[in-house]
């Protein structure tokens, strides 16, 4: 039964967090990626305030699944880096904390530009 509670929360988190993209997208002329970058920037504020922590506790993949738990997981990056090895931390902790996720992001642009066509305009 816990699973099942850990699957409803992550859904619901998750959920909320798409369908206020979605309703943004629907009632104001932002650009999908302005939204997108907007979703990070409020990730790493969240994450920056120590809100977002609780709801990642929560919620699991539902908080960290979203671009919002990726900026999240760059504060958290910078947090345990500095820790570690002061001021540097600020440059390194973000590329290390989220280098799966960035990585995975330009291998699945470099296999769709292999496998589509380009179109003239």
């Amino acid at each position: 039964m816990d699973i099942f509670l850990d699957f409803l929360k992550a859904f619901v988190v998750g959920g909320a967090i798409c369908a206020v993209g979605q309703i943004i997208m629907d009632t104001t002329k932002l650009t999908p990626g302005r939204i997108l970058v907007s979703f990070v920037v409020i990730g790493v504020f969240l994450g920056g305030i120590g809100v977002y922590a609780p709801l990642v506790e929560w919620a699991g993949a539902g908080a960290t699944i979203p671009l919002t738990g990726f900026g999240f997981a760059m504060v958290k990056g910078v947090k345990e880096a500095i820790a570690e090895s002061g001021p540097i931390g600020i440059l390194t902790g973000p590329l290390t904390a989220a280098s799966a996720g960035i990585t995975v992001a330009v291998l699945c642009g470099l296999i769709a530009s292999l496998l589509s066509r380009p179109k003239e305009k």
